[in-house]
């Protein structure tokens, strides 16, 4: 998790403590825009007829089959196959792509792992790179690799000079469990928008935001001074509410927000209170608090989450019992819930 990106991003809405600018805010992260790169033949279309689900953009053995940009709209999310930018360097083609790259939040370079990394691919990763915008390399086709594949990322990661992705589109390999994480942790806005816009991976986002939340409030809770974390506690909760109902596709506001985390959490101003005054047992209650703020966040997180799974179905009683049980054995895995906590 890039950390001090995450919590430059919520300081901007905790300074002013304009809890309805956190509206305004979670309604303009559905609007990122994820474009797909690369050169020709590397799977650029197999990938984004995979994300999507459906065929929408041609796919061939002979290269180059894609000879115009396929747009298509998921929600306010646009996911964008260029022509090989690389390999039309110059034409109408690449002005298109690059002025596709140019409007987008992050981009995803696939690169052909059975061909082998080559200069004109660096060449391309810094040419996106130059345009100043979060880059996922993911290293496609590695169900063709019959030698070392470990040797093979390796070498591609030296010729590039960053982490790349092992995937490949036409098995479904490594795209729910490494490229998709690696979209939500390049950038803050795209837990929300690969979420909302892509429902086969809405666990995977709505984990990520929990657990970023969780870790926000975690260093607001060590804050010594007693009471002074409070408001900005309530608000990263209520911000990760917002985001996570976004992600369901589901609305929400912040006066409703707050009435869930009360409907969930239950007691919930005592609660809040021991947590704070703890604080006044100089450094092991900051830790103390900092540990209470994480396992509440998280549990009330991950309750939400049955909430709006349930399309907002599921009742007081059983949210407090979910939380309640999640507060006394908070688990963080990687890509979703566990299934003991996914139905009340």
């Amino acid at each position: 998790m890039n950390l001090p990106t995450r919590l430059q991003e919520a300081r901007r809405f905790i300074e002013t403590l304009d809890l309805q600018q956190i509206e305004a805010s979670v309604a303009d992260e559905t609007r990122a825009q994820l474009v797909i790169v690369g050169p020709v033949n590397s799977g650029k279309s197999t990938l984004f007829n995979r994300l999507k689900g459906q065929k929408l953009s041609p796919v061939s053995a002979v290269p180059g089959t894609t000879r115009r940009l396929v747009g298509e709209h998921f929600g306010p999310f646009m996911l964008v196959d260029t022509p090989g930018l690389g390999e039309v360097a110059g034409s109408e083609h690449a002005a298109d792509a690059l002025q596709a790259v140019e409007q987008a939040t992050v981009v995803i370079l696939v690169l052909d792992a059975a061909a082998g990394v080559r200069q004109s691919d660096a060449e391309l990763l810094r040419q996106i790179g130059a345009i100043g915008l979060p880059v996922v390399v993911a290293l496609n086709k590695i169900d063709l690799i019959r030698r070392d594949l470990k040797q093979v990322l390796y070498d591609a990661e030296v010729k590039l000079g960053v982490p790349v992705v092992p995937i490949s589109a036409k098995k479904d390999k490594g795209i729910a469990d490494q490229l998709i994480p690696a979209v939500i942790e390049s950038h803050p806005r795209m837990a929300v928008t690969v979420g909302r816009a892509l429902p086969r991976y809405r666990k995977i986002a709505s984990a990520r935001v929990v657990r970023e939340s969780a870790t926000i409030a975690a260093f607001m809770g060590v804050e010594p001074i007693p009471l002074v974390s409070l408001p900005f506690l309530i608000t990263v909760q209520v911000r990760m509410l917002l985001r996570l109902a976004a992600i369901y596709g589901q609305s929400m506001g912040v006066a409703r927000a707050r009435e869930l985390i009360s409907a969930i959490a239950g007691g919930l101003a005592i609660r809040y209170a021991a947590q704070e005054l703890v604080k006044l047992i100089p450094g092991p209650g900051w830790l103390i608090s900092g540990g209470a703020a994480w396992t509440g966040t998280n549990a009330l997180g991950r309750a939400a989450i049955v909430f709006f799974e349930s399309s907002q179905k599921t009742s007081t009683k059983e949210l407090r019992a979910i939380y309640k049980r999640l507060r006394w054995r908070v688990r963080q895995p990687e890509t979703g819930l566990t299934d003991e906590y996914e139905q009340p």
